[in-house]
C-alpha cells in the first residue's frame, strides 16, 4: 500500500460518543514522495554514526545510564512530571515530600527501561514485554490501579475531563488486544519489505492511537522506539531516545499524530519523525564526542592525584553512573572507610571535579559538575 493512499480509520458511533477504529498496518508500504527517502537516509546515517561510538567507546555502559535517566526525565516531563534530572539522581530521602511522587515516576521510568533492556537479550519485543514494562512503570505511583501490566477492558480518551469533551477517543476496547496483535506482528513480518525506520515511525503512531493501556500510553509509546531499535539490530546499545525532541517540539508533535488521525497525513507524521530520529541521533554522537573528551581530560587531572590516583578511577567509574553522590555511596561503593572517602572527595573537589550541591554541614551531596552538564544542554 503507498503511503500517499494511507487510511488512518474510521470513527465507529458508541452510546454518547464516537470512538477511533484505526486500520491494520501489518502489510507492505510504498511511497512516492521523494522527500521520505531522502530524510530516511540522513536518518539512517546519523543512527549509523551514533551507533559507531557504541562500538569504539571503551566502557559504554557507564555513560548509557545517563541517557536513560535523561529519557525518563523527559519522557516523563511531557505528562506533566516536574522533576529535574539532578533531582531524579538523589536518593528518594532528599526528595522534598510535595515532589517524592512525581520522583517515584520518574525512578519507576528508570527501572523499566533498564529491565525491558536487558531482556531484549533473550526475549524478542512483544506485547508480553511492553505488558511486563507497564507494571513497572506503574508501580506504587498514580495510575496504580489502572490495570498495571494489561491491556484495558474500558474506553479510555485524551485530553478533556471525560468522553463528553476529549479531544481524541482511541478505539474500543473489544478491539485492543487485536489492534495490538497486528502490531507486534509488523514489527517482525519478514516478509514485506519495509524499511525499520519507516516500521517504528509507522509503530509509534498506531500504538499512540491504539493507547492499550489506562493510563502511560506516551511513555511506553516512547520507550518502543529504542527497544525496537535494539531489538532489530540497528543500535547495539540503547542510546537514542526521542523524548527530548518530542517534549522540545511538544506541539508539533501532537499535531502530526493528529494529522494522520484527521486528515490520513501519514507522510506528514514520517518526515516529522524521521528529522526527530536524525537530530537527536546526531546530538547524541555530539555528546558521547563530548563525554570523551571530558573523560580524558578528567583522568589526566587525577594522575596528578598520586597515591589515590588509582582509587580516584575507581570513583569516576561510579559518577559516570551515578553523577551526584555522598561520602556514604562511595563508601560502599569502592569499599573504602569514611575518612578514605571524606579524603577523596576533598581531593576531587580540589580538582573541580566533584561540587558540593547541598550547602549543608551534614548529609552533604556532591555532583560530578562538568559531566552532569552535557546531558543538560
Amino acid at each position: 500500500m503507498k503511503l500517499e493512499d494511507f487510511k488512518a480509520g474510521h470513527w465507529q458511533q458508541r452510546y454518547q460518543y464516537k470512538s477511533f477504529e484505526p486500520e491494520p498496518i501489518n502489510h507492505d508500504w510504498v511511497w512516492e514522495d521523494a522527500s521520505i527517502n531522502v530524510l530516511l537516509e540522513k536518518a539512517n546515517r546519523a543512527l549509523g554514526e551514533l551507533n559507531a561510538f557504541s562500538l569504539i567507546v571503551p566502557d559504554i555502559d557507564l555513560f548509557i545510564q545517563m541517557h536513560v535517566v535523561k529519557e525518563a526525565q523527559s519522557s516523563s516531563r511531557i505528562e506533566g512530571t516536574q522533576t529535574a534530572i539532578d533531582e531524579a539522581l538523589l536518593p528518594a530521602e532528599q526528595i522534598s515530600p510535595e515532589k517524592r511522587d512525581d520522583w517515584q515516576e520518574v525512578r519507576n521510568y528508570i527501572e523499566a527501561v533498564n529491565s525491558a533492556i536487558s531482556q531484549l537479550a533473550n526475549t524478542p519485543l512483544s506485547n508480553r514485554l511492553l505488558k511486563h514494562t507497564h507494571e513497572l512503570l506503574m508501580q506504587g505511583v498514580r495510575g496504580e490501579h489502572k490495570l498495571p501490566g494489561e491491556f484495558r477492558s474500558s474506553q479510555n480518551w485524551i485530553g478533556g475531563s471525560s468522553l463528553a469533551d476529549a479531544s481524541f477517543i482511541p478505539p474500543h476496547h473489544d478491539g485492543v488486544v487485536a489492534m495490538m496483535g497486528d502490531l507486534e506482528l509488523f514489527w517482525h513480518n519478514d516478509q514485506i519489505q519495509v524499511p525499520h525506520l519507516i516500521r517504528i515511525g509507522l509503530s509509534h503512531y498506531q500504538f499512540e492511537t491504539i493507547h492499550p493501556f489506562l493510563d502511560g500510553n506516551g511513555r511506553i509509546g516512547r520507550l518502543l522506539i529504542p527497544l525496537y531499535l535494539v531489538s532489530h539490530g540497528l543500535l547495539n546499545k540503547p542510546s537514542l531516545y526521542l523524548s527530548d525532541f518530542f517534549e522540545r517540539n511538544r506541539a508539533s508533535y501532537y499535531d502530526a499524530l493528529m494529522q494522520v488521525r484527521t486528515n490520513n497525513n501519514v507522510i506528514h507524521w514520517l518526515r516529522f519523525f524521521l528529522n526527530g530520529v536524525a537530530e537527536t541521533a546526531t546530538r547524541g554522537r555530539d555528546l558521547f564526542r563530548e563525554i570523551l573528551a571530558l573523560r580524558a581530560k578528567v583522568e589526566q587531572d587525577v594522575l596528578g592525584l598520586g597515591k589515590r590516583a588509582p582509587l580516584a578511577r575507581e570513583a569516576l567509574n561510579v559518577l559516570y553512573r551515578q553523577p551526584i553522590v555522598n561520602a556514604k555511596q562511595l563508601e560502599t561503593a569502592l569499599d573504602i572507610t569514611t575518612p578514605t572517602a571524606n579524603a577523596l572527595i576533598k581531593a576531587l573537589m580540589e580538582k573541580g571535579i566533584l561540587v558540593e550541591m547541598t550547602g549543608q554541614q551534614r548529609w552533604r551531596s556532591y555532583v560530578f559538575d562538568p559531566y552532569l552538564k552535557l546531558f543538560l544542554s
